[in-house]
């Protein structure tokens, strides 16, 4: 089966940064768009950003445009640089990844990590 595990999550005081990082079980993965999603209780799954299998192709959502650099190595492992961080970043942050699309709503990936814990203190 294949996996998603993030990790890099954690408590950081505002305008500090984290970098997470999210490994996939397989190799195949290298050829499949990569991305982050985040998400507050009550709250729809919101877009963060996505890269391409080549990663030339880089999206990023609008709060985040500026701060966070999405980046991935050449074999199965993609980041997200979160910097300048605000409380409203808290969230869990999600890593995803599919074959075929290059969107930036949650119905397009079929990979979902279990998600990690940011939490931005004012």
């Amino acid at each position: 089966q294949v996996q998603l595990v993030e990790s890099g999550g954690g408590l950081v005081q505002a305008g500090g940064s984290l970098r997470l990082s999210c490994a996939a079980s397989r190799r195949t993965f290298s050829s499949y768009t990569m991305a982050w999603f985040r998400q507050v209780p009550g709250k729809e799954r919101e877009f963060v950003a996505a890269i391409g299998y080549s990663g030339v192709n880089i999206y990023y959502g609008d709060s985040v445009k500026g701060r966070f650099t999405i980046s991935r190595d050449n074999v199965n492992t993609v980041y997200l640089q979160m910097n300048s961080l605000k409380p409203e970043d808290t969230a869990v942050y999600y890593c995803a990844a599919d074959a075929t699309t290059l969107g930036s709503t949650d119905y397009e990936y079929h990979h979902w990590g279990q998600g990690t814990q940011v939490t931005v203190s004012s």
